[in-house]
């Protein structure tokens, strides 16, 4: 790893903005200085510039009881009002908000309008099913308009929604489920991925059915949006047609208003251990850095800007950069259902092409997915249209960076890459375009108005030229409240590394180049980073142990040149197994076990069939030294090992 870093800190290459760039940009180096003469003061006027309040705040910080931050916590407002009404009542009604595409072609041109009087229909739904302030919501939706406005109506009535990505099983849409105590749950029957209909609604018909002695289903009832056409079962009473129910419904509704602090969503995440967490966010303070990282990171003119985040809503970049961003600023989107390679690899490109994109936003992942293809399939379309990349989930490698910028950006398109989690909310670190002279690789520097430093496990800061823990030093706007129902976990997660200093702590490596700017070096902890989405090592390998074939698993994330890390899992499988089944047959059933259990995000690249695995005399299995072999290095020290011999064993094993 030092040998990559110090190859990565050698870069010479650095990219002013252009002339033409600046002479229109919104940004300037006067955001950096009003945040640093006060902090607190400037989160307060880029809040009343940038959200409507009903009931102005006048408190912009409450940190009288750290980890447990209020931001403008006596102020009132109704976020679905600062997405919608507020730019209807602008006279704004005509603006296109959504460029809807949906992967086998068809397409929906929606107004400001047009979503507002959806919004508020679904709204009177929600509240004549009995929905209100506090309640919880699961929406579990493929890419379409009505994800959108669902997520909106939520919010527009005061309630709580749980966006549980599509791609998840019936099991962990069950456990999210009953974490939240979800009382209505909003689905599809499905949903086009990869040339046909995915199915939803079994899965969701199955996470509410087989409830054991004890178990209370708080869900009742089902909101079903007819999109793939595929036969589902129904249940009189408790399911209903959102075709049925939402155009039936008045287009009256009045946007109350809610404090500040009223919980806005619960966004699950992968932990350490196997189970998830529910990032809880509630509403004045994301909104307000949403919609200035937004603003500023992507300098959005909103007249002219058609603004593409080809992120799906159920991770945390779709939320922040797909929902609420954009929205809050009237801004012109595209929202795509499908795959990048469906129908054909240049999907994106047509896209692009099509609706004149001008901010691009995606993940490393795709990028080096379409390095793969080569430079032949975006060349066959026009994308000049386009004048500001964006990078977001995980670090970007700097061939990846070049090619983006060549290829994509025609070797002129300032690149933003941003740095930020689940529980950061918005974006916390990224180049300011018309300002930065850009590095390939490099998140460059904190956003003003955030304060991030990198330290050693002591705390001390390791300065310009020295790598270590990354940390957050001052409440921001957007920070998570909690863990949905444990707040004891929330503090122990995030802060009590570095209690006494009151840093908390992100759970990343990274390193401060000469200059000062920041290199990501990815997760120091048992997270994996796949795609950009964040898996837990103890989740799969609980998701295998499961299998009857298992008797023990250890699970590891592989730098993989496609998708920053892989899955790689060792497993030991019962002897009564190994005589009657072939290793191989056994590690492609699990694999396919995984993916059926928790997502085909999470199914291993590779399933290893081992005899034994590395464990310390205490039992504690040595998950850096899978990571060797995973990754095709020489193993590193063996000493602490109960059995020196198991590595070698193993290494014959996998070649």
């Amino acid at each position: 790893m030092s040998s990559q870093i110090d190859h990565l800190l050698d870069e010479t290459r650095k990219f002013p903005p252009s002339e033409e760039f600046v002479a229109h940009t919104i940004t300037s180096p006067e955001l950096y200085e009003r945040a640093a003469a006060d902090r607190e003061a400037f989160w307060g006027e880029q809040s009343r510039e940038l959200v409507h309040w009903h009931k102005p705040f006048t408190q912009v910080l409450d940190w009288s009881n750290p980890p447990f931050a209020k931001w403008f916590d006596d102020g009132e407002l109704n976020v679905a009002y600062n997405c919608l009404d507020r730019h209807v009542e602008a006279g704004n009604g005509d603006r296109v908000a959504l460029h809807w595409e949906g992967e086998p072609g068809d397409t929906r041109r929606i107004t400001y309008a047009e979503l507002t009087d959806e919004v508020k229909r679904v709204a009177n739904v929600l509240e004549g099913l009995g929905i209100g302030q506090g309640d919880r919501v699961a929406i579990y939706l493929p890419m379409i308009p009505e994800a959108i406005a669902s997520m909106l109506a939520v919010a527009r009535v005061g309630a709580i929604h749980s966006v549980v990505f599509g791609g998840f099983s019936a099991d962990s849409l069950r456990s999210r489920i009953d974490d939240a105590g979800a009382k209505l749950v909003i689905t599809a029957d499905g949903g086009y991925r990869k040339g046909r209909v995915s199915a939803l609604k079994p899965a969701v018909d199955q996470a509410l059915a087989d409830r054991g002695d004890g178990e209370q289903q708080t869900v009742e009832h089902v909101l079903v949006v007819k999109r793939g056409e595929n036969e589902v079962d129904w249940t009189d009473g408790r399911d209903i047609w959102w075709h049925d129910a939402v155009p039936a419904a008045s287009a009256e509704h009045t946007a109350q208003a809610f404090p500040a602090e009223n919980p806005l969503f619960i966004l699950y995440t992968s932990g350490t251990t196997g189970k998830p967490k529910g990032i809880l966010h509630t509403s004045g303070g994301y909104l307000t850095q949403v919609a200035y990282s937004h603003k500023y990171v992507f300098d959005l003119h909103p007249e002219t800007d058609v603004f593409w985040c080809t992120a799906d809503i159920g991770w945390i970049t779709g939320h922040s950069y797909v929902a609420y961003g954009p929205l809050a600023n009237g801004a012109t989107q595209v929202l795509y259902e499908g795959t990048p390679d469906a129908p054909h690899p240049g999907r994106w490109w047509e896209i692009i092409e099509k609706y004149k994109v001008s901010i691009f936003y995606t993940a490393p992942t795709a990028i080096r997915s379409f390095m793969k293809i080569g430079r032949s399939v975006p060349a066959k379309f026009d994308l000049s249209s386009l004048r500001l990349l964006g990078s977001v989930g995980e670090p970007i490698n700097p061939e990846a960076w070049m090619w983006y910028r060549e290829v994509i950006g025609a070797n002129k398109t300032p690149i933003v890459d941003t740095w930020w989690q689940t529980e950061t909310g918005a974006i916390m670190v990224s180049a300011l375009p018309g300002v930065t002279e850009t590095k390939p690789g490099s998140a460059q520097v904190p956003l003003p108005g955030i304060s991030i430093d990198v330290v050693d496990e002591s705390g001390i800061e390791v300065g310009n030229g020295s790598g270590g823990l990354l940390v957050i030093t001052e409440p921001w706007p957007s920070m998570l409240r909690g863990i949905w129902g444990d707040p004891e976990r929330y503090r122990e997660t995030y802060w009590e590394k570095f209690e006494d200093q009151g840093y908390y702590f992100a759970g990343d490596g990274a390193r401060l180049d000469e200059d000062g700017d920041l290199w990501l070096l990815g997760r120091v902890d048992d997270v994996m980073n796949v795609s950009g989405h964040r898996l837990s090592t103890a989740e799969i390998e609980s998701s295998l142990v499961a299998h009857e074939a298992t008797a023990e698993a250890a699970v590891v994330g592989a730098s993989d040149e496609t998708t920053g890390q892989a899955v790689v899992a060792f497993v030991i499988i019962k002897e009564s197994y190994l005589a009657a089944h072939e290793p191989a047959g056994l590690a492609q059933q699990l694999r396919l076990w995984v993916g059926e259990q928790i997502g085909a995000i999470a199914r291993p690249r590779d399933v290893y069939i081992v005899g034994e695995l590395p464990k310390t005399r205490s039992g504690k299995i040595m998950r850096r030294l899978l990571r060797d072999v995973a990754e095709g290095r020489e193993v590193g020290d063996t000493t602490t090992l109960a059995d020196t011999a198991v590595m070698s064993i193993i290494s014959a094993q996998v070649k």
